[in-house]
């Protein structure tokens, strides 16, 4: 499975674009470090429309060289929200750093959020402002996702529709950036967005790029829901060990494999495969074979 992973890794460098981000995991028995200490399982998320790939990767340290190294080679577009140690990005010949709308709605709906719990009665002015702009932005993205637009018709509607709002929200930032105090929550929200500012309006020239890293974030998601009931790997290999297991499975489920079918399959064939050759026809980005279908589990399992 771990040179499955590799041919993985060697395919979505390939694409244009993919994503990038990171969560926590707890690691026993790492070298130099406490057992309450957190590590890091790094998650890409590429490859083309019609065969997506999700890869997990364990690493004890949260520095951008890891995500240099996961991306060697790459030629393109890397989406990441505004974490620092994604910063090399925008100094790699021949990639382009985009950025996500997401977190930069997530300041401003903290604002709400904090003068709601002062008993503001949720006046909260322009925080609301900056949400209903990013809010119809996004609409704007949904309407075109929902039609079908092809990729010419998508760069047309981002810049006769979206490219004048996004202006206007800079303007806007712009204007108060000066006005409101920066330690505040508005504040911050602002210059978080005017710091993101040179990777935030890059998508509008770049179909296959979305607005938000949701699809990255929606790929952890399985790998934090089980980690809320195992809590911890127990060594660095299980941690490895598990981060290729759910690049297999995440991956499978992206393209159409029934899980358990796709496992029963794999494990009976790749004994069997001698060479790359034989193991890329293994890999989950291939189409399930018709009639395929979960055999029925032993009484006695």
């Amino acid at each position: 499975m771990e040179r499955m992973w590799e041919l993985l890794l060697a395919q979505a460098r390939q694409h244009t674009w993919l994503q990038m981000d990171e969560t926590t995991v707890q690691v026993l028995n790492e070298p130099g470090k406490e057992n309450t200490t957190k590590s890091f399982m790094w998650v890409i998320r590429g490859g083309p429309p019609d065969t997506p790939i999700v890869l997990f990767h364990y690493d004890p340290s949260r520095s951008g060289s890891v995500a240099a190294r996961l991306l060697e080679g790459f030629q393109g577009t890397v989406q990441t929200d505004g974490y620092a140690g994604y910063d090399f990005l925008g100094r790699a010949p021949g990639v382009v750093h985009a950025g996500d709308w997401d977190h930069v709605r997530r300041k401003f709906a903290d604002v709400r959020k904090a003068l709601g719990r002062k008993g503001k009665g949720g006046k909260t002015g322009k925080a609301d402002e900056a949400l209903k702009l990013i809010g119809e932005m996004y609409e704007l993205e949904r309407e075109a996702r929902e039609k079908g637009y092809s990729a010419a018709e998508l760069l047309v509607m981002r810049d006769q529709k979206l490219r004048p709002k996004i202006g206007a929200f800079k303007a806007w930032l712009d204007h108060l950036a000066g006005r409101v105090p920066p330690k505040s929550l508005l504040g911050k929200a602002i210059h978080y967005a005017l710091g993101q500012w040179h990777k935030l309006d890059l998508f509008l020239d770049r179909a296959e790029v979305p607005m938000s890293t949701a699809l990255v974030e929606n790929a952890i998601r399985p790998y934090v829901i089980g980690r809320k009931a195992w809590l911890f790997s127990g060594s660095p290999e299980g941690a490895q060990a598990s981060a290729r297991i759910y690049s297999i499975v995440e991956t499978a489920k992206l393209n159409g494999w029934e899980p358990y079918a796709y496992l029963k399959q794999l494990f009976e064939r790749l004994p069997t495969a001698e060479t790359d050759a034989d193991i890329a026809r293994l890999l989950p980005t291939c189409a399930p074979e018709p009639n395929t279908s979960p055999a029925e589990p032993d009484a006695t399992q």
